[in-house]
């Protein structure tokens, strides 16, 4: 049966809050804007997000504006060959990691072209004066109009699989995805947030360049009170789908995705450095990454203490995994927190759990070590899989075991595990995804038709052996208990292991639950029933409703608020999972 997932949740802005579209009225409003500015000269910054169209932005505004002088940033940038070097240690030659780069935007940057080029612009006595492009504002920090083109990470990640965008400061469009994508997590994604959040408070005006030739423009006043908006009551991010040589098909069932693709193995519902946030201006839907919230106002997101501890980062991940009708996912092991930060300047490590939202009759989950693995044994097994293809016996070394729907298995770093086939995943996890060494994925192809790179030389350093039946089974599957329980609600924490920082909580309810965020931030997905609705006990916020398998978040900020059984689930039984950090 297909439910009622909104694919395109929508955060409805106050009415006195107006966005333009299109390029006519972006260039009207600008026009306007510069007859206010009572100068001879007059400077406009076109600064960038990594991935933006900026020909697009340079070829429309050029003939709306006709500036006296224009320059392209990449003008004043150093050499390919300098940048390729200066990143070559971050970017590294493997194939999948890197290392968080502590490199700024600056850096990209060569001081003696910037300085030549502001002479030139100081000659320009009369006329518009157009710099545009990456960190345009850096080649030129003094201006009356700075506009920020800004661009969500997963359309950035769409475009480079059509080869459309570059790294920064290079021509490479054309190389493999793995490595553009490589590049810009570890990298330029850095850079640019880095930069972002120091030229935010002098933004004039932003654009939303997510859709080619359908851009969108705010005021900065408008943008900046639109995230206060935000901030101040539930919300969902935009889920994204894709599919994987394990994917399966109970999303593209139950969520109505397109039926033409092969199977779809994930869904980000809540990664906010991945989603975006649609904000609805009237009919006038404007796409921002989500993180820009964090960056805008991260205690009032996180909570002081979230904050102090993570910083303008989001720590909780919520995602899905779905194997139903698909494979087994690959057989991994996440990094301790020693070792991420040693190979990878990650400062905590991917801890998570699987919430088994469905499953089929035979659905499993290996997890931990056997009792009579032999370590050295284990490795040689994967390490002959690898490099001469003889299978690797899984079942002789990791155990498997039966779960079913509303199971929770934890998976603290260290722990050997993967979801089985005929399994719908809800993944509560830590937020960096990406350090996952797969040591064995069946012998099969991804989806680029090429072997999907096994990690046996990271993985084999930080699985803990000790984890073996007894412990995993005592430790890892169902340590459920129940906090509180009533005629119509009961609490129970599911999870995560001691190890973890996220602490999980199920409510099974029949009547509204109070909630508080304690001014910390809460992630909940609804795990049971059709609809629920979200409410504040003061007024501060306006109802919001939330469908089967959503995914929303509370700020911090919001303190209050009572969940319910909403329309076609009154009278029934629902449940929630809410995740937070542990004090």
């Amino acid at each position: 049966m297909k439910t009622e997932f909104r694919k395109l949740p929508l955060l409805n802005m106050p009415e006195e809050l107006e966005a333009l579209k299109g390029w006519d009225a972006i260039c009207r409003r600008l026009q306007n804007e510069l007859v206010e500015i009572k100068k001879n000269r007059k400077i406009i910054v076109i600064d960038c997000y990594h991935g933006v169209d900026d020909e697009e932005l340079f070829n429309e505004l050029i003939q709306a504006l006709s500036p006296a002088f224009v320059l392209s940033s990449k003008q004043a940038m150093k050499t390919e060959p300098e940048i390729r070097e200066m990143v070559y240690p971050d970017v590294t030659d493997d194939r999948i990691f890197g290392r968080l780069t502590q490199l700024q935007l600056q850096d990209y940057f060569d001081p003696e072209k910037i300085s030549a080029y502001q002479k030139e612009m100081d000659k320009v006595q009369e006329g518009i004066l157009l710099v545009w492009g990456i960190g345009s504002a850096i080649v030129q920090p003094q201006s009356d109009i700075l506009i920020y083109a800004d661009m969500a990470r997963w359309e950035i990640q769409l475009r480079m699989r059509k080869k459309q965008v570059d790294s920064i400061g290079q021509t490479n469009r054309e190389i493999e995805y793995s490595h553009l994508y490589k590049q810009g997590y570890f990298v330029d994604w850095r850079v640019c947030n880095s930069h972002k959040r120091n030229i935010m408070p002098r933004w004039s005006f932003v654009l939303d360049t997510n859709t080619h030739s359908k851009p969108k423009m705010v005021s900065s006043a408008t943008y900046f009170q639109a995230l206060t908006f935000a901030g101040k009551r539930p919300f969902s991010v935009v889920p994204f789908f894709d599919p994987g040589p394990w994917g399966g098909h109970w999303m593209q069932k139950k969520f109505n995705l397109d039926p033409e693709q092969p199977n779809f193995a994930w869904c980000f519902n809540c990664v906010p450095e991945e989603n975006s946030l649609l904000l609805a201006f009237g009919d006038v839907i404007f796409e921002i990454p989500s993180i820009n919230l964090v960056f805008y106002s991260p205690e009032v997101l996180l909570g002081k203490r979230v904050y102090e501890r993570f910083g303008a980062e989001f720590p909780i991940r919520f995602d899905f995994l779905d194997t139903m009708g698909g494979g087994n996912l690959s057989l991994q092991v996440h990094p301790t927190k020693e070792y991420i930060k040693a190979h990878f300047n990650m400062a905590y490590t991917q801890d998570e759990s699987y919430y088994i939202l469905d499953a089929g009759e035979n659905a499993v989950v290996y997890l931990g070590i056997k009792n009579a693995t032999e370590p050295e044994k284990m490795i040689n097994a994967l390490t002959a899989a690898q490099e001469e293809g003889i299978p690797f016996e899984a079942d002789e070394f990791v155990p498997s075991w039966p779960v079913k729907k509303h199971d929770h298995v934890l998976i603290p770093a260290g722990t050997v595990h993967c979801s089985g086939k005929d399994s719908m995943v809800l993944e509560i996890s830590a937020t960096p995804y990406i350090f996952t060494f797969k040591l064995w994925d069946w012998g099969r192809l991804g989806m680029d038709g090429k072997p999907r790179p096994i990690n046996i030389a990271h993985g084999k350093k930080v699985i803990d052996w000790s984890r073996r039946e007894q412990w995993t089974k005592d430790n890892l599957i169902n340590n459920v208990e129940v906090v509180r329980k009533t005629e119509e609600v009961t609490e129970e924490r599911t999870g995560l292991h001691p190890l973890e920082f996220i602490e999980t909580r199920r409510h099974w309810f029949t009547k509204p639950v109070r909630h508080h965020t304690r001014n910390n931030l809460n992630v909940v997905c609804l795990v049971e029933g059709q609809q629920i609705i979200i409410e504040s006990p003061t007024g501060n916020f306006e109802p919001f409703t939330v469908n089967y398998a959503e995914t929303f978040i509370v700020p911090a900020a919001v303190g209050a608020y009572t969940i319910r059984p909403y329309g076609p689930s009154v009278g029934e039984k629902v449940a929630t999972l809410k995740a937070y950090v542990r004090e």
